[in-house]
Order: C-alpha cells, then sequence, then structure tokens
C-alpha cells in the first residue's frame, strides 16, 4: 500500500511539472522574494534600534537564516501547487520516504542544533575575532548550516559547517609586548626607555591605552620588560608589528642594543 501511495505521488509530480505554468510560476517567485525582502528589511530595521550587543546581532544573523530557509519551501510548495501537484498526497507520501531523509539530513540538523548552541551557550558572536584551528578571524555571520569566517591573515572568507565547530578561542582586546634590555642597562634608564616607548605607541591608530607592567623575566642574557595594550582584537597583529616597530626605534634612539644570546668560553 505504501509502494503504491509513493508511486502515485511520483506520477502526480511527474504530470505537473510537465505541465508548468510559467506565467505563474514567475508571478509567485517574484511575489515571495518580495514579501521576504520586506520582512526582512523590516525585521533589520526594527531590531537594529533595539538590538545592539554582539549576541543579538548573531540571534538577528541566525532568525534572517531561518527566514530564508522557510522562504524558500513556501514558495517551492506553491509552486508545485499551481503546477498540479497535489501537495497533500506529498505529505502523505513523506511518512514513506521519512527513514530516507532522515539520513540525508542528518548533518544539517547537527549543523542547524550546534548554531543555535554556539550563540545560546556564547561560544562566540558575530563581530568576535577567534582561534579556530590554524584560522585567526573574524566572525561575519552564524547561520543555520554554517559560520563565516575572515580570515585576518589572508582576508579569505572562510565557512565552517557548525557541527565541525568544537574548540574555540576568543581573543581578547590585551596585547602583550615585551621588551628585552641587556644587563648592563639599570632599571632606571630603561624605565626611562620604556616610556618613551609607551608614548610612541600611545600615538599609533589603534591602540585604545598602554600601560607598563613590570619586569616580567630576567633571561639567560637580558631582562624583559612587560607592556600591556589594549585594542580592538581585530587590528592585534598590526598593531603588535607597529609597536615592535616603536620598541626598535626606542631602544636605538636611547643607543641601546637588543640583546642576543652569548657564549662565554673560559680556558685554563
Amino acid at each position: 500500500m505504501n509502494t503504491e501511495k509513493l508511486e502515485e505521488v511520483t506520477g502526480e509530480v511527474t504530470e505537473g511539472i510537465a505541465h508548468i505554468d510559467l506565467i505563474n510560476s514567475v508571478v509567485i517567485i517574484l511575489i515571495c522574494f518580495a514579501i521576504y525582502k520586506v520582512i526582512s528589511f523590516l525585521f533589520l530595521k526594527s531590531s537594529g534600534s533595539i538590538f545592539r550587543s554582539k549576541k543579538s546581532k548573531s540571534y538577528i544573523k541566525m532568525t534572517r537564516s531561518v527566514l530564508r530557509y522557510v522562504f524558500t519551501a513556501i514558495t517551492v510548495l506553491l509552486l508545485l501547487q499551481v503546477n498540479g501537484v497535489n501537495v497533500t498526497s506529498i505529505f502523505a507520501g513523506i511518512g514513506i520516504m521519512g527513514i530516507i531523509i532522515g539520513f540525508a539530513i542528518q548533518d544539517v540538523l547537527k549543523d542547524m542544533i550546534k548554531g543555535f548552541d554556539i550563540i545560546s551557550n556564547d561560544y562566540f558572536h558575530v563581530g568576535d575575532v577567534i582561534y579556530y584551528g590554524n584560522i585567526w578571524g573574524k566572525v561575519l555571520a552564524i547561520g543555520l548550516k554554517t559560520t563565516k569566517i575572515e580570515d585576518l591573515k589572508t582576508m579569505n572568507i572562510v565557512s565552517v559547517s557548525n557541527r565541525n565547530i568544537e574548540i574555540v578561542e576568543v581573543v581578547s582586546k590585551q596585547l602583550y609586548v615585551v621588551i628585552p634590555m641587556p644587563y648592563e642597562v639599570s632599571v632606571s634608564d630603561a624605565e626611562k626607555t620604556i616610556g618613551d616607548i609607551l608614548s610612541e605607541i600611545s600615538k599609533l591608530e589603534h591602540t585604545e591605552e598602554c600601560s607598563y607592567c613590570g619586569v616580567d623575566e630576567l633571561g639567560a642574557s637580558s631582562i624583559n620588560y612587560r607592556l600591556r595594550i589594549i585594542c580592538n582584537p581585530e587590528y592585534r597583529l598590526q598593531l603588535r608589528r607597529d609597536a615592535l616597530r616603536c620598541v626598535l626605534l626606542g631602544l636605538e634612539q636611547n643607543g641601546i642594543s637588543v640583546p642576543y644570546n652569548q657564549l662565554d668560553i673560559h680556558s685554563k
């Protein structure tokens, strides 16, 4: 009986496709597309003034993704109906193909569940800068199936299936830079030079705050002093390069050489 029902549904679909009503199909597609655009625009306009947090923006992106899939499904069903396919029979036949469809879309369901889990449990949000594997990137969108990340090293857009996202590090706004000084330089002279370096780093475009943390380590050939820089994680890589340049220039202007490992050999 189930086989007969499936054959009947398949026959109706085939017959409907053979008598496609082109004009009505085009009208339905245009109307559904226009309604989707209007609803999407109104939703973004109203939510933009109410929700401003990163988490809210992530939910907005997810909701738009859901809307897109819902309107696509509605459009397909309307097209089938207008072209003579009995949609009711199709739904009746879904029970027959349920197991097959379940296996086919299990990865999609995993992606959807993981997508909601990522947002609800604050893994990360749209606008965050994250480490994922060997990718250092900015989260552009969290969709039903994939998360889009802009790799800040290469500027490539990477799409990752949500089900594959397990371990992620959200990059903080704090950046630490170590300044090595020779043991021959007194602490007072070293801290005077560090003050000059701090002044230059503070002038860099993306520096929000810069402070001296103190002595970080007594190394084998140098005393290492630590600086803390606060910045938008999106500009962290470039700011680190610029800060290191300021360190080298500051040491050079104060007549201090960058220390390097030395080997002393004593003979009897």
